[in-house]
């Protein structure tokens, strides 16, 4: 579908009975396997952001706990994190994109197109592999990163700072009810 000219994609019904559960499944390993994609932008987010706050609790007053990260420094390790995954992620991107393109092996000729047979994994891997070597794998890398890193950053950034305001919008609800029960008991006893 997503290759597809507008409105002349098939709907998963008539994939189905056209072609086979094969035809209507094309690509979820793929898929299935870049979902380690955002895994390791939130793994490494946290273990910088960890880093981070403890090297500033070190720095700063040692009884005090940091709470949240600047928006400064929440852009700024959202970036570098989605960067590092895409990064990891990257040779798996250009197979996927390559399958869904089934560009010819060679890549020589822009109008021949490779015959029905499915494109696995590991023979884009090795087209690209055998036509462009190992940088092949990061072709178009830097177009990539550009379109995903600030999304990412800006989202993390907000994300940091709606969770510092939760927190602190918990606290003061929580304080609250302590204070509103703590007074009606006085009354009660008085």
């Amino acid at each position: 579908m997503q290759t597809s000219e507008f409105g002349k994609s098939k709907s998963l019904w008539r994939t189905l009975t056209e072609g086979s559960w094969h035809d209507a499944f094309d690509g979820l390993g793929i898929n299935l396997l870049l979902t380690s994609n955002p895994a390791i932008q939130y793994t490494v987010f946290d273990q910088l952001k960890l880093r981070l706050l403890k090297r500033n609790q070190n720095e700063g007053d040692k009884g005090s706990s940091p709470v949240a990260l600047s928006a400064f420094s929440a852009f700024m390790l959202g970036a570098i994190s989605k960067t590092i995954a895409t990064i990891l992620t990257y040779p798996a991107i250009r197979c996927k994109i390559m399958i869904q393109a089934a560009e010819s092996a060679e890549g020589k000729d822009k109008k021949a197109r490779p015959s029905k047979t499915r494109k696995s994994i590991p023979q884009v891997a090795l087209w690209i592999m055998k036509g462009e070597g190992p940088l092949g794998f990061f072709k178009g890398l830097r177009a990539q990163i550009l379109k995903t890193v600030l999304s990412s950053a800006l989202l993390l950034m907000i994300k940091e700072k709606i969770n510092a305001t939760t927190w602190v919008l918990i606290l003061a609800v929580q304080k609250s009810l302590l204070l509103t029960r703590a007074s009606s008991r006085r009354l009660k006893g008085a």
